[in-house]
């Protein structure tokens, strides 16, 4: 693989002339990437990134997946406005555990070096903290737009925010990293491992970021704080239908980095009418990670029900009879399904005139279900939740 194809949608790339150096030389090289488990899904934002690990892997080089469990204890505080809540390492290891499977469906796991950032930092005693930070100022620290910005408006910065970019510069040194990929907003963290591996005589990682994916709002970039995030263990229906969801504008983008599209099919594409292409896009991302068969009866699902405006001859079942209730309310029933969050979710949607039962639209929630039929009755919910109740 060419240095330019190693190279491709890096927003930025630190240390450009030796990294050419080394590929065209042959030499194989340290590609780290790391991720604190912080909460139990990876989404397609992480993938831009896996992407890029996978293809330097592909190339030859050692692929380097470091899960930051002892980080996701403090809580990176790029592009916050307050401090992270904190989690205790039970929480971080039952998320941690999730992560590989996760991984390892873009990742090939034989090829993969696995490392945890708590195998060096919970041996470090008090005064190898202290000297640590001798390796950094204040003032380098606010350089930093968000700790600048949170210090102009006397919001606080605990000291272990601080700590947290040397704490991902050590893990540099620790690793021997020649490369260490991440998000355009992980730059400052990346760069204080050169700094660190400088200071210590040894020779500087290359730094490259990737642009950050723009999520189902179309708006901010993907993260599961503002709730617009496709997750890797999504259902292939919720795949599917949230890649659906996305902006016409925004699907380009999904092409070019999580498909790596070049430009050429780009412009192909654009010929098309824009639901046939997003069809297109939802069955691939729905088959790298669910296979061809399952991506194809997405496809075909959701045809049947958006475009042909029919039932989909396939939904979720709910069963009266486990609410415990002799004559259960519609509301009863509905809230046994994971597709709502809560009870309080389900009436805004009948009072928004959004729940049919067998095409018939429903506004009275406390409906009772004293007669249901053996091939049970169907719901609708919203524009993509179908579900049947059975007796």
């Amino acid at each position: 693989m060419s240095v330019k194809e190693l190279l491709s949608n890096a927003e930025i790339v630190i240390g450009e002339e030796e990294l050419t150096e080394k590929i065209s030389k042959g030499q194989t090289l340290r590609v780290k990437f790391g991720v604190d488990p912080t909460r139990p899904d990876l989404t397609f934002g992480h993938m831009v990134v896996f992407n890029k690990l996978k293809q330097f892997q592909d190339a030859g080089h050692e692929a380097i997946l470091l899960i930051g469990d002892y980080t996701a204890r403090i809580g990176d505080p790029s592009g916050r406005s307050e401090l992270r809540p904190e989690l205790t390492a039970e929480e971080v290891n039952e998320n941690a555990k999730t992560y590989l499977d996760q991984a390892f469906k873009i990742l090939s796991p034989e090829k993969t070096i696995v490392r945890r950032n708590s195998e060096w930092f919970a041996k470090m005693n008090f005064a190898d903290a202290l000297n640590l930070t001798r390796k950094m100022t204040v003032a380098r620290m606010l350089e930093r737009d968000d700790f600048d910005k949170r210090f102009k408006e006397n919001q606080p910065i605990s000291m272990v925010e601080f700590m947290y970019p040397l704490i991902q510069g050590y893990d540099s040194i620790m690793l021997n990293s020649d490369i260490e990929l991440g998000g355009s907003d992980q730059l400052f963290n990346m760069l204080v491992g050169r700094s660190l591996q400088k200071d210590r005589g040894e020779s500087q990682q290359a730094v490259l970021t990737l642009p950050l994916l723009v999520g189902l709002d179309g708006v901010r970039k993907m993260s599961k704080s503002y709730d617009n995030y496709i997750a890797f263990n999504d259902s292939p229906r919720d795949m599917f239908g949230k890649t659906m969801s996305i902006s016409d504008d925004a699907m380009w983008e999904y092409f070019r980095l999580l498909l790596l599209e070049g430009e050429d099919g780009l412009e192909r594409m654009k010929n098309d009418h824009p639901m046939v292409v997003k069809k297109e896009l939802a069955r691939k991302l729905t088959a790298l990670f669910y296979g061809d068969e399952l991506a194809e009866k997405e496809y075909e699902s959701f045809s049947q029900v958006f475009s042909q405006r029919e039932t989909p001859k396939e939904m979720d079942q709910i069963l009266a009879t486990d609410t415990g209730l002799e004559f259960p309310t519609i509301l009863d029933a509905l809230s046994l399904s994971d597709a709502f969050a809560s009870k309080g979710e389900i009436r805004r949607l009948f009072k928004q005139g959004a729940i049919k039962i067998n095409g018939e639209k429903i506004e009275d929630c406390d409906f009772k279900l004293d007669s249901i039929s053996q091939e049970g009755i169907v719901v609708k919910a919203g524009k993509k939740i179908f579900l049947r109740i059975l007796p």
